[in-house]
């Protein structure tokens, strides 16, 4: 007959996370640089059309966002 392997109660499967530790880095370490690019898209004062405000922080805020799905998709 068969054998069948018994589990008991107490034993629970190991539980794998999605990404690994890696990837939570990475994710951070993108979260970090959208916040530093909307924090160059407030500025303290100056003019509103500073190069700064227009296109320097929504690169930076891009290349975050960019880096988070490079860190989601990376194996």
């Amino acid at each position: 007959m068969s054998d069948k392997k018994t589990t008991s109660a107490t034993q629970k499967p190991k539980e794998e996370l999605v990404f690994s530790k890696k990837n939570y880095q990475l994710l951070i370490i993108s979260i970090v640089i959208v916040v530093v690019g909307f924090i160059l898209m407030m500025g303290a004062d100056g003019d509103i059309y500073d190069t700064r405000r227009t296109l320097i922080a929504p690169v930076v805020v891009l290349f975050g966002f960019a880096f988070g799905v490079y860190a989601v998709l990376k194996k």
